[in-house]
């Protein structure tokens, strides 16, 4: 599985679904996160009210357009893959401002917004990213207009138009939406594309293991986690024996382990890959940078090495500074 074979046939090497999130990212001391009742690295969902005293202690060191999804998409372009982006924002000011920042990053983005009281009810959502000293983040995710994303929000010609589509975890909450993800990936395959899946983070697996093992069984062509993720959809503190049980359920799969770098797994096959050493400022966005770089290089018809590589140096640069990110036009780390 080196490449999906249709590029000259595409509109769009990627397209991202997922949570369309404004993210706050705030350096805040090392207790900070266990004084206000979070668990460090973790991600927990928070109401309205919780969202805005958070924002009104914490000082903001950047305030973007977010969510894991789109993280990726922006990366991906940066690295000069073509790029699309479906997800819910409401009519109002943080709506726009993530529309035209999303397509001021070089990434379509068609999705209607929500308007009139369904807007006024569910807002744009936004992500509040605490960053303690040692460069770990503790996101408080506030969902708004986010949970509204259904199948009439997958749009059969931008996904038929992609040669991998792209879908985030952190998504896969509300009913409508795992339905849009199962749409997703029927008009992609009828397409003859492919189906990536990223499972986000380990309380999403805790929520939805047998959903999400369906997913990978039935549904997805190449699945992307971290080492904390992929045990918990096995139930194992054993990586080695996750990546055996994986590698019999998908021919396909990429496990990220920090700085003991990735491995990539194909039909039983592994391919270990290195992690670029460099400062750890923000791991906000660390895998999303590498799924990122990953698919740049798989949509552009290199070896899985290659690829690689490519996630291992997307990664290091994003988190060499606050933000998710890239601070540089990384078109010229394709050309290797």
């Amino acid at each position: 599985m080196e490449n999906s074979g249709q590029a000259a046939e595409c509109r769009f090497d990627l397209l991202g679904i997922g949570n369309a999130i404004v993210d706050v990212l705030a350096p805040v001391e090392a207790a900070f996160p266990e004084r206000n009742g979070m668990t460090p690295g973790g991600m927990m969902l928070i109401d309205a009210a919780r969202a805005e005293a958070l924002y009104c202690q914490i000082r903001r060191e950047k305030e973007m357009g977010g969510g894991s999804a789109a993280n990726t998409c922006v990366v991906a372009s940066n690295m000069g893959a073509r790029v699309a982006y479906l997800g819910k924002v409401a009519d109002d000011a943080p709506g726009k401002a993530f529309a035209t920042d999303m397509q001021g990053a070089g990434v379509y983005f068609p999705s209607s917004p929500l308007q009139g009281d369904a807007g006024t009810a569910h807002p744009t959502a936004r992500c509040i990213i605490v960053v303690t000293p040692d460069g770990q983040r503790t996101m408080n995710t506030y969902l708004g207009a986010c949970v509204n994303f259904g199948p009439e929000d997958v749009l059969a010609d931008v996904v038929q138009s992609a040669k991998v589509t792209y879908m985030e975890g952190y998504l896969f909450d509300p009913p409508a939406a795992q339905e849009a993800f199962r749409t997703a990936a029927r008009i992609a395959h009828e397409a003859g594309r492919k189906v990536a899946l990223s499972l986000s983070d380990k309380f999403c697996v805790d929520r939805h293991r047998a959903a999400f093992l369906d997913l990978v069984r039935g549904h997805i062509d190449i699945l992307f986690a971290n080492e904390d993720e992929i045990c918990a959809l096995y139930q194992t503190a054993d990586f080695d024996h996750a990546a055996r049980l994986v590698a019999a359920d998908t021919h396909f799969a990429v496990l990220t382990r920090s700085e003991k770098g990735s491995v990539i797994i194909q039909d039983q096959q592994r391919i270990v890959i290195d992690s670029v050493r460099t400062q750890v400022i923000d791991t906000t966005g660390a895998g999303d940078a590498y799924a990122a770089g990953f698919l740049a290089g798989w949509t552009s018809d290199r070896t899985l090495a290659e690829c690689g590589r490519l996630g291992s140096v997307a990664a290091s640069e994003v988190i060499s500074h606050y933000g998710a990110r890239p601070l540089m036009n990384m078109r010229q780390d394709m050309d290797f």
